[in-house]
């Protein structure tokens, strides 16, 4: 089997770049909904539980389609397989502006119908994502790199929704709700031009190895990948209950004037991608000393997704106004040792012929949690009013995280696979020809 080279080319960094943007780019698309809410629950009359059906929308094909999403960057060239993915979602942001009442030969389709199929299309598209940036990482950059890799990757994820509120609630005042969704994803659109320069460049390790990717089927079968399903299920609750419902949070139930909502809404996710920076250099810095890449990147997420827990109840209980927002920053702050490292971890237990399938059937199940975070979140708001025990919920779901990756992964370092033994063999013969 072909090695990583020890130092990444400048291709590489500049690809890692791009995607970084891209990701950005990436969240901005998901996360803008959460600026419009308001807008969108006045013009077609929706109450808080049609609203997390919208935000819930997203998360059924972005979950469900990783499946697929896996198998495509292993059949085709993933760079290539990105492109496609990120072109139809560019697509489904865009067309949100667009949506309104729809009569035809009889069929009646209200806006509320079109917004939720267009986000139903923006998880179809996005879905390519992760399982994209996985394999390429662990394809172009060592172990030793790829916590900061993924840091970067993840930074990215965290500045998009903090420039994604700042933009977003600033195109809503200029052009309404609706020129902000086709003014995102008309530019959006124009990452595609770099990208086409750097992806028929762009080799990655796997592609010059003999060993096959595992099944779905040997996968699942893994003490160490359900623990990390179940960890990433219980982190990315509490993730996409922020991503979704934070902005609506401030203004409706802590009464932030929808001047200054921008800025307060973009802070927390500033700070997570400070921390989640930080926290993948520090976790490479450990590793290239000689600590056990598995171990550093466990605990790691474990004590971010603890920290977390700790300073969100507090947070959202809490009755001054700057008292809640600072707290929520701290617990954002906290959030990043989970977000840097959960998919480096995927890469190193997975290894580089695991990492595309693996991080798409991991993705496939934690992202159900998004599906409930803004599901529940939205019943218990408009049922029960209460926003404090919705974010309970999410805390109970980080500590349930937290026993994913810390007993259910264990001690585990690294996953083989039964295609190891069937790629050294034709590595064997291969040579064996040549001589």
């Amino acid at each position: 089997m072909a090695s990583t080279p020890l130092k990444p080319s400048r291709l590489h960094w500049l690809a890692l770049l791009l995607l970084t943007i891209s990701v950005g780019i990436n969240y901005l698309d998901r996360g803008n909904l959460s600026v419009a809410l308001s807008h969108i629950q006045r013009e077609i009359h929706l109450d808080q539980e049609h609203l997390g059906e919208l935000s819930m929308a997203f998360f059924l094909t972005y979950a469900l389609f990783q499946i697929v999403a896996g198998k495509l960057i292993d059949k085709f060239n993933v760079n290539w397989v990105y492109a496609a993915g990120y072109l139809l979602w560019s697509v489904a942001t865009a067309a949100t502006g667009f949506a309104r009442d729809f009569h035809f030969a009889g069929l009646a389709i209200d806006s509320f119908a079109m917004i939720f199929v267009l986000r139903l299309l923006l998880g179809t598209g996005e879905s390519i994502a992760y399982p994209a940036y996985s394999k390429i990482i662990s394809g172009c950059f060592p172990e030793g790199l790829r916590g900061t890799a993924n840091a970067a990757i993840d930074a990215g994820s965290k500045i998009g929704p903090a420039l994604g509120v700042v933009i977003g609630v600033e195109l809503v005042r200029r052009l309404d709700w609706r020129g902000m969704f086709i003014a995102i994803g008309v530019v959006s659109m124009l990452w595609l031009i770099p990208w086409i320069f750097v992806a028929p460049r762009l080799k990655l390790r796997q592609e010059t190895s003999n060993i096959a990717a595992p099944s779905y089927r040997e996968i699942a079968s893994k003490r160490a990948f359900w623990g990390m399903a179940i960890g990433l299920f219980g982190a990315n609750y509490m993730w996409y209950l922020l991503l979704t419902w934070l902005p609506y949070y401030l203004e409706k139930a802590r009464h932030f004037p929808y001047s200054k909502l921008a800025l307060f809404s973009s802070l927390p996710f500033w700070g997570l991608a400070a921390s989640a920076m930080l926290a993948g250099l520090l976790s490479d810095a450990l590793i290239r000393r000689g600590h056990v890449a598995a171990r550093v990147r466990r605990t790691t997420i474990c004590i971010g997704m603890l920290g977390c827990c700790l300073f969100t109840l507090p947070g959202v209980i809490v009755q001054g106004q700057t008292a809640s927002l600072v707290l929520l920053i701290i617990a954002s702050i906290w959030l990043g040792g989970f977000s840097s490292n959960n998919w480096a971890l995927a890469q190193t237990l997975g290894g580089p012929e695991a990492a595309g399938r693996w991080t798409a059937l991991q993705n496939c199940i934690g992202n159900f949690a998004g599906v409930a975070a803004a599901w529940i979140t939205g019943a218990v708001v408009n049922y029960l009013h209460s926003f404090p025990l919705a974010f309970g919920v999410s805390c109970g779901m980080l500590l349930l995280g937290v026993y994913g990756y810390w007993f259910v992964v264990g001690n585990e370092t690294r996953v083989h696979w039964s295609t190891e033994h069937t790629g050294a063999e034709a590595g064997l013969k291969e040579r064996a020809a040549e001589v």
